[in-house]
This record gives structure tokens, C-alpha cells and sequence, in this order.
């Protein structure tokens, strides 16, 4: 028995645990590929100052078998690092420091290429160059799983047409259709949070698509931080106490920690009754937990924000405004909050109403073409499209969250708010019955998904907490407008009833006393009741339904409201999301 006990390599590990990693169907194993390749491109352009443009080109080279290429213009991969950053799982830049990004755990796209490596025997293709004054490199990897290192099957040196960028190119079984959960849903919803990136999709069938370009602006760039003292456990505490270059305790604290200054860290060792000066590599286990419980009755600053880069309440709007077709768009941004000593940010888009269906607490019936995907499909008869259903869009460190919706932290709390409160028909545990898209997005330094495929967020009451406030936020601008159309119809309901009967009322009037001008008599009674009912002729349009020709406007619901025509033609280069 002993001599049949070895060591297991991660590569390994995971080559028989792929589901661990979301390569669990051959559906779901092409959009990891695709999410893996494009999430690394998004982030390399960022991080160098570059407005991203991506290409995902996806062919069908046999009924199971395809072939996805990714390419960036970002600042390329020197030479030594190609074959360890596609070759080596768990092998990455962003691991070991806290700052805002889409990878986090260095397995992505090298787990793409090992899938593609076992269903196809095929090596991962890659072309990177830095500058246009250097040549591209040309490498063809495969993973030795066994020992977790990359064995290179073919290198050299091409001639490319971009000045710098990187393209990856993996082989792998797998299937394609459209629809949820599909590469195109991923790549809409792509768009929707980075309407800084430009991205052109081939897929296997049907002509190439383009998300254009809705902002010019970048993120901001973010800055890594140091631990946060509150974030810290106790074995972590002692292994940093043991690893430290400081010679003194508190010049320890305020080096590995931030929000540490000398004062705080005066404190803390008075607390803990350990001297300031102890050289932190001879605090024992015991003197160790006493300071550890030192720091956590300490009171400190929150962690600093400049890690963080969230979309923007500005941003949000400009990208559901280019893939729904709705009426009523708002945004939120909380301020920055922290779990377990790390900072984040939650912020939600709400798009409502338009093509999106039909709201039966608040529209009548009436036929309207209905097409395309957010639009609510089904038979539209004289009764008008059935009632929508409220759709949730998912989203950490601007990537799309697809899969398991019912276990995400966003999705549990859309679901506990109570949407009637803000005028929505809701039964208990489910969705609200309205045409609206809920977009819920989280920006950490370390989201906390509940699996290594990163496809939910785990439910902690900090984050629950602050997409709650964020959702309050948003649904109470909603409610504000649905009360105001509500209000303008019943106006435009009482003026109908007034001017069907003032023709008689003159009339009688008349009959009574011969003096009185009739017409007069008419024209003032429907100038009386236009005065009363004015309201509805504020934004009232043929169907009852608000009409803003400035898509600035929409303040008076809030701020970051936007209200426009949903019959209005769509702005190049929009589109809309998979059904």
C-alpha cells in the first residue's frame, strides 16, 4: 500500500475533476474557452492603457469538434512567461495581490487548453508580441499533467499584422447552440458592462457580429493593497509573523498591514500586552492569538478604494441602452464597503418596460409586435403579449455570471425584496411578474465565488447587505415613474369623461337661456378641463405611455434616470440580449 501512495499534481487533479472548473458538458466547455480567453484579454488591455479590441472567431471543423481564437491589442506576453502562463495551472500575477481584476486564480485559460488537449489530442496555439519593433513568437504548448509544467511542442517566429497583442487559438470538442447560457449571451452581456471594449464575434453560423465601442473612457486604473487586519486569520497571522523582513513588532504591523499606522500599532501591542520591539519572529503561538484578538477589538479604518473599478452608474446606463430595448433605465453605485477585510462595491441597472412585454398591474392590453429576445417571445394576439417576467443579469469584476443562478448571493436577494412595494406584482419566492432586467454587479479584490468555475457568488451578509440598498435604490425610482404614469393615465381618463359630456352640458345650458353662446360655453369648459387634468398632457403618448424625446431626461425620477421612446429606432451598433 505504500508503495502505491504518490504525490498528485494539480494539472492532474484536475484533468479528472474538470467540472470542478466548469468543463462539466461540451455546451458549457466551448463558453469557458471563449469566457477563459476574452476575460484575460479585457484585462491585459486595461492594466496597459489600452481601449480593448477584441476578436472571437469560433469555427466548426468537424460535427463535435471546433476551433475558438481569441485576439487582443493588448501589450502582448514577453517570450519567457508564454509557455507558464498557458501551460502551467495555478500559475498568475493576480493571485497574491489585492486589486480589482478578472482572473484571480491563474487556471483559466490554461485549463481551456488542457480541455482542448485531452478531447483532441491538439496543443494550444499562441502569438504574442510586445512592441511593433520586435517579432512575434509563435508557440505551440501542451500540459505535462503529471508534473504541472508546459512542454513545448513548437516555437518560433512569425510575421503578424498587429503591432502588439495577443492571439490564442485551442481545438476542443464540444457543441454550439444560441440562446441562454450560449458564447453569444456571454459576449452580449460582455458588452453591456465594458461598453469601453470593442468586440467583433464570428460564430460557427450566421454572419459576424459587432459590439461596438459605447464609451471611450477606460476604467480606472487601481493600485494593489496591502491585508486588511480584519481579513486576517490566525495560522495566516503566525506564517506572516515567521516570513516578515521587520525586526520590530510594530514596524511589522505597519509594513504587511495597511490602515496600520504607528499610533494604531502602539495600540494593538498595549492590547495584546506584547512588547513594541519583540522581534516578530520569536512571537510564540499564544503571544501570536493575543495579538491576533489585539487587532480584532481594535477599531479600524476600512480598507482604501483605490483597488477598486467599478462600471459606473454613467456607464451602466450606456450599456443597457445599447442591448435592451426598454422605456425607464436607472443606475446605482453604493459606496464601498468590506467582507472579511476586503473592499467591494455593488451596483444595479434596472431597465423597464418598452419592447420588453407587457406590466399587467399597469398597462392594458393591446396589440403589440413582439420580437427578438428581452422582448418577451409569444403568440401576440388581440390581447397583447403575455405578462413578462423580471430577468436577472449577473455580473463580478465585469464578467458575466451564467450559471447557477438559484445558489448566487444576487440572485437570493432579487428575490427576497419585496417588489410590490415599489408597485411590481411579486408571488412569494419568485421573480417579479413586470418587463424588467435586474443588472446586479459586484466589483472586489477577491469576489467570493463557491466553486473554482467562478459562476456564483457566496451568500455573505455583508453583500447581501449592500445589494439590497442598491436594488432599494433603484426600485424606488421605478416606483416613482410608475406612479407618475399611472397618475397621467387616470388624468387622461377623467379628461375623456369631461369632454364627452360638455357638448351636452352647453347644450342644456343653452336650452335654459337662450343668451348664452354655446360655443363659448364649450371652449371654456374644455380649457377648465384641461387646466384640471394638465398632467396628462405632459408625456402621455398613443399609447398611454411616457414620451421623453431628450434621452438625458428622466431626472425628476432620480438621479442617473434615463426615460426615452421605445418605439424609437434603434441607435447604430445597438442589440439585444439572448433569449
Amino acid at each position: 500500500m505504500a508503495g502505491q501512495q504518490r504525490d498528485i499534481s494539480v494539472s492532474e487533479f484536475f484533468a479528472k475533476n474538470r467540472h470542478l472548473l466548469g468543463f462539466d458538458n461540451k455546451r458549457k466547455a466551448l463558453l469557458m474557452t471563449v469566457k477563459e480567453a476574452v476575460d484575460n484579454a479585457l484585462d491585459a488591455c486595461e492594466e496597459a492603457g489600452h481601449l480593448p479590441d477584441i476578436e472571437v472567431r469560433i469555427t466548426q471543423i468537424a460535427e463535435e469538434r471546433f476551433r475558438v481564437l481569441v485576439r487582443d491589442n493588448g501589450p502582448g506576453i514577453v517570450k519567457q512567461q508564454i509557455p507558464n502562463v498557458f501551460g502551467k495551472l495555478l500559475y498568475g500575477s493576480k493571485f497574491h495581490r489585492l486589486k480589482m481584476s478578472r482572473g484571480q486564480q491563474g487556471i483559466g485559460i490554461s485549463a481551456a487548453g488542457m480541455y482542448g488537449l485531452l478531447t483532441t489530442g491538439k496543443s494550444i496555439r499562441i502569438v504574442s508580441r510586445t512592441s511593433p519593433k520586435k517579432e512575434a513568437h509563435h508557440y505551440e504548448i501542451q500540459i505535462d499533467t503529471r508534473k504541472n509544467l508546459p512542454n513545448i511542442v513548437k516555437e518560433a517566429t512569425v510575421e503578424v499584422p498587429w503591432p502588439s497583442g495577443t492571439e490564442v487559438e485551442i481545438e476542443l470538442v464540444a457543441s454550439y447552440t444560441k440562446g441562454r447560457q450560449s458564447v453569444d449571451e456571454y459576449l452580449e452581456q460582455t458588452a453591456i458592462a465594458n461598453p469601453h471594449a470593442r468586440i467583433v464575434y464570428s460564430p460557427p453560423t450566421g454572419d459576424p457580429v459587432v459590439f461596438p465601442r459605447g464609451t471611450d473612457v477606460l476604467p480606472a486604473q487601481t493600485e494593489a493593497i496591502k491585508p486588511h487586519p480584519y481579513g486576517v486569520e490566525l495560522g495566516h497571522l503566525i506564517k506572516m509573523l515567521h516570513e516578515t523582513r521587520s525586526h520590530w513588532l510594530t514596524g511589522f504591523l505597519q509594513t504587511e498591514f495597511c490602515r496600520i499606522g504607528p499610533k494604531v500599532a502602539e495600540e494593538i501591542c498595549r492590547r495584546a500586552r506584547l512588547n513594541p520591539r519583540a522581534h516578530p519572529k520569536r512571537i510564540a503561538r499564544q503571544e501570536a492569538e493575543k495579538l491576533y484578538h489585539a487587532i480584532q477589538d481594535t477599531r479600524l479604518m476600512a480598507p482604501p478604494t483605490n483597488c477598486l473599478a467599478p462600471i459606473g452608474a454613467e456607464q451602466i446606463l450606456t450599456g443597457l441602452l445599447k442591448g435592451v430595448k426598454a422605456e425607464f433605465f436607472t443606475a446605482s453605485t453604493r459606496p464601498p464597503a468590506v467582507y472579511r477585510g476586503n473592499p467591494f462595491q455593488i451596483e444595479v441597472g434596472l431597465a423597464y418596460g418598452g419592447a420588453l412585454g407587457r406590466d399587467p398591474r399597469h398597462d392594458e392590453a393591446e396589440p403589440v409586435e413582439v420580437t427578438g429576445s428581452l422582448r418577451g417571445k409569444g403568440k401576440v394576439n388581440g390581447n397583447g403579449p403575455p405578462p413578462a417576467t423580471a430577468r436577472v443579469i449577473r455580473f463580478a469584476n465585469r464578467v458575466p455570471l451564467l450559471y447557477q443562478q438559484s445558489a448566487c448571493c444576487i440572485f437570493k436577494t432579487v428575490i427576497d425584496l419585496d417588489w410590490r412595494r415599489y408597485n411590481l406584482s411579486q408571488s412569494t419566492g419568485a421573480l417579479p411578474q413586470a418587463p424588467l432586467v435586474i443588472m446586479v454587479h459586484m466589483a472586489s479584490v477577491w469576489v467570493p465565488f463557491t466553486s473554482e468555475s467562478k459562476e456564483a457568488i457566496a451568500d455573505y451578509d455583508e453583500i447581501r447587505a449592500e445589494i439590497k440598498l442598491a436594488l432599494q435604490d433603484c426600485a424606488r425610482k421605478l416606483s416613482a415613474y410608475l406612479n407618475r404614469r399611472k397618475q397621467q393615465k387616470y388624468q387622461g381618463e377623467r379628461r375623456n369623461i369631461f369632454l364627452k359630456y360638455i357638448a351636452e352640458v352647453a347644450a342644456a345650458c343653452q336650452a335654459l337661456d337662450r343668451r348664452i353662446d354655446r360655443q363659448a360655453l364649450i371652449d371654456d369648459l374644455t380649457a377648465m378641463a384641461t387646466k384640471v387634468t394638465a398632467q396628462a398632457d405632459e408625456v402621455l403618448d398613443d399609447h398611454g405611455r411616457p414620451v421623453v424625446p431628450d434621452t438625458s431626461s428622466g431626472a425628476e425620477f432620480g438621479e442617473n434616470t434615463v426615460v426615452v421612446d421605445p418605439d424609437a429606432p434603434p441607435e447604430p451598433g445597438s442589440f439585444q440580449l439572448a433569449s
